[in-house]
C-alpha cells in the first residue's frame, strides 16, 4: 500500500446506483453507466428505477474509460448508459458482455489491459450464490494500478466475500475499494442477495485490510433491499466507521 505522503489524490462523483465517475491517473473513468430517468424495465425479473441521475452525463465531460460489470441488467447499463458507450473510446467488461456491445473489450478474470498510465486487471465476481452464473450471468470487477497512484478495487456486482479475499491476496496493496452493496435481491435465490449487503460488505472490508471503503449501488432502485444508512450503521457498530467514504450523489469528493 502506498504511504499517505506520496499518494496522489483521486476524486469520485456518485451519479447514482453503481454509476461513479473517477478522476484517476489522468483518466476520466465511469463505472456501470445508468443515466435514465425513473422507469420500469421488464424482463425475467422486472426492475424499477426510482430516481434519476444526480448529474447528466454531459456534466462529466469526455469519458476515457468505462468499467462495466456486465450489460445484461438495466441497473448496471440502462438505455441512456448504453447509448453513452458509443462516445467512449474504451469499454472494458466481461467476454460475454463484450459480445453484445460493439466496440467493447472483454476480459477474463485476471486478464490485464493497459490504458494510458493505468493497468486494469479484471477480477472475479459472483452475482449471487455459488452457481449463480446460470441465472444471473457472468460479471466482473476491476483493479486499477498506476505508478505513484493509489490501487483501486471496483467490485462490480459481486456478492462473494471469498472472492474479495482472493483479490486481496493477489493485490495486498489495495488503497481504495468501491464496493457495490445494497443487498440487491429480486427473489431469484430466495433470501440470498445478488450483491454485498451490510454484513458482507463489512466482512469484505476486513479482508481488504486498511483500504478506504466507498459504498455505492445502494440507492435508486427498488430491488436494492438495504439502504446505505444500514451499511453505515453496520460499520459504525463494528467500530469501523472511519473506514468509510460515503459519497453524496452529485457532489465530487476526494477519496484519498
Amino acid at each position: 500500500m502506498l504511504e499517505a505522503e506520496v499518494m496522489t489524490t483521486i476524486s469520485a462523483l456518485l451519479v447514482g446506483g453503481p454509476t461513479v465517475h473517477l478522476a484517476y491517473a489522468g483518466l476520466s473513468i465511469l463505472t456501470d453507466p445508468t443515466f435514465d430517468e425513473p422507469g420500469e424495465y421488464p424482463g425475467g425479473a422486472t426492475l424499477y428505477k426510482l430516481t434519476g441521475p444526480a448529474v447528466p452525463a454531459a456534466a462529466l465531460g469526455p469519458i476515457d474509460l468505462v468499467l462495466l460489470s456486465h450489460e445484461q441488467h438495466a441497473d448496471n447499463l440502462d438505455v441512456a448508459g448504453r447509448a453513452l458507450l458509443a462516445d467512449v473510446p474504451l469499454t472494458l467488461t466481461t467476454v460475454e458482455s463484450a459480445a453484445n456491445l460493439p466496440g467493447a473489450t472483454g476480459l477474463s478474470p485476471w486478464q490485464q489491459h493497459r490504458v494510458g498510465a493505468v493497468t486494469v486487471t479484471a477480477v472475479p465476481a459472483l452475482h449471487g450464490p455459488e452457481g449463480a452464473e446460470a441465472l444471473s450471468g457472468v460479471v466482473t470487477g476491476f483493479v486499477l494500478e498506476a505508478d505513484g497512484e493509489p490501487t483501486v478495487y471496483v467490485s462490480g456486482d459481486n456478492a462473494s466475500v471469498e472472492l474479495v479475499g482472493e483479490i486481496a491476496a493477489r493485490f495486498p496493496g489495495i488503497d481504495v475499494a468501491v464496493l457495490f452493496a445494497g443487498a440487491a435481491n429480486v427473489g431469484r435465490f430466495g433470501d440470498v442477495d445478488l450483491t454485498l449487503n451490510a454484513r458482507t460488505a463489512l466482512a469484505a472490508a476486513e479482508a481488504l485490510g486498511d483500504a478506504v471503503i466507498v459504498p455505492v449501488h445502494a440507492e435508486g432502485w427498488f430491488h436494492f433491499s438495504e439502504t446505505r444508512e444500514r451499511l453505515v450503521g453496520m460499520f459504525a457498530h463494528a467500530g469501523r466507521g472511519d473506514r468509510l467514504r460515503v459519497l453524496t450523489p452529485g457532489e465530487r469528493a476526494a477519496i484519498v
